[in-house]
């Protein structure tokens, strides 16, 4: 957490969005702890399921760890929660969890409740929402792309209590509206979100939508800093590369905050490779020194100059 921490302390934000979500890593040879579990590109391949947690608003890694491949999605979310609250929760910082589907669970819900922290996360469509969402009471305000939202306040069944759950929905293909049916609202596609948040009923839902963010900063991870090889034998050892990687994804983040314009700071590691490292440049070796010489024309000189000030 030290080298998110001190991002954090810098960027001098007062509430951040952590999103919470999981990835497969396929494995080819006998690792310890990779099992046959959910792998959509290879289908009955051994990997490893790996949890992550980042910050959106720095594109930072806050914390994470290796998990077998058969693991149920929100297996340790909880635990990995209370972590992280433990770790950067103060009186001046709000924090609001972001998750899909996989995390609806109400044990998740009352540890983020009992920590102080909002969260939003994507509901299953069980029938006890769907039904309500469905009634001709119901009045839905019309928004943006076609979009529709309303709001119920329900216990699930097992639940302990009320929640605020976001209803969304938008209008099917028109081929599959074209089957009609007797059935109200079928010619809808409904969903729902249950949050703790003030936002507006239309806001919640693009706001769930910006969750996409954290599936590129996986990507990212995965084939930039090469976390999708995980190649050693011992399960403890993938898990000890696999923070390493991810320290140095955030090492780098700190250098691009402190050497960069804030524009470039979003920029996928590839695209700074692209534009700082491998490009043309002539080394001549002194008796004292060792010079890098750029091209007149190299359009990013003034980083490079920046940097050694």
């Amino acid at each position: 957490f030290k080298v998110f921490k001190k991002l954090l302390t810098k960027s001098k934000l007062t509430s951040i969005t952590i999103d919470i979500d999981s990835s497969v890593i396929n494995v080819e040879g006998h690792q310890e702890g990779a099992s046959k579990g959910y792998n959509p590109k290879k289908l009955g391949n051994r990997c490893y399921n790996i949890q992550f947690a980042f910050c959106d608003e720095l594109k930072a890694y806050v914390t994470g760890f290796v998990r077998s491949g058969n693991t149920y999605t929100a297996n340790g979310a909880a635990e990995m929660i209370k972590e992280i609250v433990a770790n950067i929760k103060s009186d001046d910082l709000e924090i609001l969890f972001r998750m899909d589907s996989g995390y609806f669970d109400e044990k998740i819900i009352e540890t983020i409740e009992s920590l102080g922290c909002k969260y939003l996360i994507k509901a299953k469509s069980y029938s006890t929402l769907t039904s309500q969402a469905t009634n001709s009471s119901i009045v839905f305000v019309k928004g943006e792309e076609g979009r529709e939202t309303t709001e119920l306040y329900t216990k699930l069944v097992k639940w302990e209590k009320d929640r605020r759950f976001v209803v969304s929905r938008v209008l099917k293909p028109e081929k599959e509206r074209a089957q009609l049916s007797l059935l109200e609202g079928s010619e809808y596609d409904y969903f729902f979100f249950v949050t703790n948040t003030t936002l507006l009923s239309e806001k919640v839902v693009i706001y769930y939508e910006k969750r996409g963010n954290a599936e590129n900063y996986i990507k990212e991870a995965k084939y930039d800093m090469a976390v999708g090889h995980l190649l050693l034998k011992s399960f403890w050892a993938n898990e000890a590369v696999f923070q390493m990687m991810m320290l140095s994804y955030n090492l780098f983040l700190l250098f691009k905050f402190d050497s960069l314009d804030s524009s470039e700071y979003r920029q996928q590691i590839k695209t700074f490779r692209l534009k700082y490292v491998f490009l043309a440049a002539k080394i001549i070796k002194t008796a004292r020194y060792v010079i890098m010489k750029l091209s007149e024309n190299y359009p990013y000189k003034g980083v490079y100059e920046k940097c050694l000030v």
